[in-house]
């Protein structure tokens, strides 16, 4: 039976979604909203924009870019190699990666399991249409969930979803979340697993999975469930790049942060330095952070893969003030941007990101702005997929 992965060390996040980015399209143009606690259903896409004022990186990305299935294997996506020492870019494949790394690095990946946490039904009196998205089950047993219906149901309103799951709204939350109670037994991961949906971003096909997605928008590796969003960057790993990683003898090791709806939110400031930064649970065991600073000490190189891992690791060599990497087990909310002293991670693959978001803000960190925004103008260039199903980015 699937259990919801919380350590005996540390407790969940006690929160998760913030403001989420819609548009509408009007003609050609695309328009967007900005919408709290709000879930996108009908004809919306998550896209971001320029607004005046705002000066750090932005871009501008034609539609047809944001990839709406994955590769046709998952080690078959293309990967930019940004070499910041250099300044320079290279094309290559992603199943290539392990001839770009050197025997005696340690690549470091995020093990969290996606919960099919999106449910789709209708409002049992009216029959009127409804989506919710589970976020984390309260102490009391109930269901904190984004969700969305026309007008304002009133508590005991209960809701039946496509798949047979009847819930009851009990409450709401300061933040407007709902508080569901399911009418059937079971923890949420078990229900969630038989009557949920894939909780795909708004961008992928409208939010709609199909069979392929169950699969495909879960890591191989995937162990500890508890995230509403995919560790993108690891889905393009298969067993053969593992054994080829192996081979030239560079090491493996896992860490945990459940990915939850703020990473995605939308940097509205003018100073993004003033964005309220989202709170996210995440763990590094004590034999990892040996095993990393083991790795370290012989000279070898951090890979982290992808920007949830990254946070983790940087969040636990902040614990103590020896600027040393130390086991870490709670929630986060570190937000990386320019400047920051990376103190564990020297390379980086990732994703292509929403621009104005924390996570582009976190790669520019790292990358350098100048070089990250030509590595994105030459990737728009060469028509690389972007986004959760689309290509990566090894930076150097």
């Amino acid at each position: 039976m699937a259990t919801l992965h919380v350590s005996a060390e540390c407790s969940r996040p006690a929160g998760a979604a913030t403001a989420l980015i819609s548009a509408r399209r009007t003609g050609s143009r695309i328009t967007i909203h900005n919408q709290p606690s709000f879930i996108t259903i009908r004809n919306q896409l998550w896209i971001s924009f320029r607004r005046p004022g705002m000066t750090f990186f932005d871009y501008e990305l034609p539609e047809h870019l944001i990839a709406q299935h994955p590769a046709a294997e998952r080690d078959a996506a293309r990967l930019l190699v940004v070499r910041r020492d250099t300044g320079t870019l290279e094309h290559r494949i992603f199943r290539e990666l392990p001839e770009l790394l050197a025997s005696g690095d340690r690549i470091v990946l995020n093990d969290t399991r996606v919960l099919p946490a999106r449910l789709v039904g209708h409002r049992e009196p009216t029959g009127g249409k409804w989506e919710g998205l589970f976020l984390q089950v309260t102490p009391a047993g109930l269901w904190e969930m984004l969700a969305q219906t026309r007008g304002y149901p009133a508590v005991g309103t209960t809701f039946v979803t496509d798949t047979g799951l009847r819930l009851t709204l009990r409450g709401r939350t300061e933040d407007r979340h709902w508080l569901m109670q399911p009418h059937a037994e079971g923890d949420p991961p078990e229900l969630l697993t038989r009557y949920g949906h894939v909780p795909l971003p708004p961008y992928i096909r409208k939010g709609r999975d199909e069979a392929e997605d169950k699969d495909r928008y879960q890591t191989v590796y995937a162990n500890k469930a508890g995230s509403v969003a995919a560790p993108t960057a690891g889905l393009h790993f298969t067993p053969a790049v593992f054994e080829r990683l192996a081979a030239r003898g560079i090491a493996i090791s896992y860490v945990t942060l459940h990915v939850g709806l703020g990473t995605f939110a939308p940097v509205k400031e003018e100073d993004p330095t003033q964005h309220v930064m989202h709170r996210e649970w995440c763990e590094v065991t004590p034999a990892v952070a040996e095993a990393i600073r083991h790795t370290k000490a012989r000279g070898g190189r951090i890979v982290a893969i992808g920007t949830t891992t990254t946070r983790t690791l940087e969040t636990a060599a902040r614990t103590y003030d020896d600027r040393q990497l130390h086991p870490f087990c709670g929630e986060t909310g570190l937000f990386i941007h320019p400047p920051f002293e990376f103190r564990v991670v020297d390379a980086l693959v990732t994703n292509f990101h929403l621009p104005r978001t924390t996570l582009l803000l976190l790669v520019g960190a790292f990358a350098g702005s100048e070089l990250l925004r030509e590595a994105y103008r030459q990737a728009i260039a060469h028509e690389y997929r972007f986004f959760s199903y689309g290509d990566a980015m090894l930076i150097l």
